[in-house]
């Protein structure tokens, strides 16, 4: 499942390794994304006030379903996309796009995917800026040798960290939220795997 976010743009390289067939919900603007690299929206969601003139029209023109909401509501139109993934049961979702270049917005959606909510299904993130991975079990990364891994615990300690393919390892211990321990690790390799017992942690490989 991809859900195309709004803010910036994302590159037709963010698609690598995804499916041909996956199913794409746009969030808003995110519409206007999807299309310029090429994917059909199937789903297209939000108060549409920073999309293009016609994108959601364009959507139900190929078939797709619009969902419109008022501008003044309680989520973001991210957060109504996702939920929107997620009833549809996907095994893993994969946003793209943007924050806008907004910091709240980033700070925001990062806690966002790290969400309970979404405890049940694989979360990644391919941003401009970086790639976020959420890790509640454990997760394999790929990269160059060298390439940048932060890990940073969220909504509480992340327990029993186990790392193989970092520089520095880590074997069997645990991050309290707010430390900085976890920041600027790196791959000693072109994959790494990342596994706890219990907690959340957002591995960051910045771009």
């Amino acid at each position: 499942m991809i859900v195309v976010a709004g803010g910036e743009t994302p590159s037709a390289e963010f698609l690598k390794g995804l499916p041909t067939d996956a199913f794409v919900v746009a969030a808003d603007s995110g519409v206007d994304g999807a299309h310029a690299i090429g994917l059909r929206v199937g789903l297209a969601i939000g108060d549409f006030d920073s999309a293009s003139p016609g994108a959601a029209e364009r959507v139900e023109a190929a078939g797709g379903r619009v969902e419109r909401h008022p501008a003044a509501k309680d989520a973001t139109d991210l957060e109504l996309a996702l939920d929107a993934a997620l009833a549809l049961r996907p095994a893993r979702i994969v946003v793209l796009g943007g924050a806008g270049g907004r910091f709240d917005h980033w700070l925001a959606v990062a806690f966002l995917l790290a969400s309970p909510l979404y405890a049940g299904v694989e979360v990644q993130a391919r941003w401009a800026s970086a790639t976020v991975t959420v890790v509640r079990t454990e997760a394999v990364l790929t990269g160059e040798p060298g390439d940048v891994v932060t890990l940073l615990p969220v909504h509480g300690a992340a327990i029993g960290i186990r790392t193989e393919g970092l520089e520095y390892p880590l074997r069997d211990e645990d991050l309290p939220p707010g430390t900085t321990r976890g920041v600027s690790n790196v791959l000693s390799g072109t994959t790494a795997r990342v596994a706890l017992r219990d907690g959340v942690l957002l591995t960051i490989q910045p771009r």
